[in-house]
This record gives structure tokens, sequence and C-alpha cells, in this order.
């Protein structure tokens, strides 16, 4: 299984030596992520791409740490947001 990070990594590497495969994943990032990492992505399930730039940034920030009434009654069911199995293979 690989984790996140080598995903990621894998994905980056891909990019920076395959301009098709970039420009697919600017265009089409969940299609562009299954079919190189064999793997399917759930309905449901977005992959959103930016571009920096010499002008550009992005930060991204991890999901709010605190938790709604709804949440607090999916977590003690042991609810999980990430779907069954979605980063196995």
């Amino acid at each position: 299984m690989q984790t996140i990070t080598e995903m990621r990594a894998r994905l980056n590497d891909r990019v920076a030596h395959d301009e098709a495969f970039r420009a697919r994943l600017v265009t089409d990032p969940k299609s562009a992520v299954e079919s190189e990492l064999d793997l399917r992505i759930p309905d449901g399930f977005s992959i959103v791409v930016h571009e920096e730039s010499a002008t550009t940034a992005h930060l991204v920030l991890p999901p709010p740490s605190h938790l709604e009434e709804s949440d607090l009654a999916h977590a003690a069911g042991g609810f999980s947001t990430a779907p069954e199995g979605f980063w196995e293979f």
C-alpha cells in the first residue's frame, strides 16, 4: 500500500517529466489520478489541482479540528469521511 506522501511524490515526478500528463491533471484531475495510481476514486470525492507560479503560492489547510454535533454522532458509530478502502490498493 502506498502512503499519501508516496502518491503525491509519484504524481509530482510524473508532472515534472510529462507535459501531457500535467495538462490532463489540471483539466481532469480525478481521471488522471485514477489512471496514474491505478485506483478508483469514489463518487462524491473530488480532487482540485492548483498550479503555483512565480507570483502565486497555494496553502492547503487541514480540515477544521472542531466537530459539529452531527460529526460527533457519526464518530460514535465509527463513521469516517474517507471512503472505505480508498487509499488501499
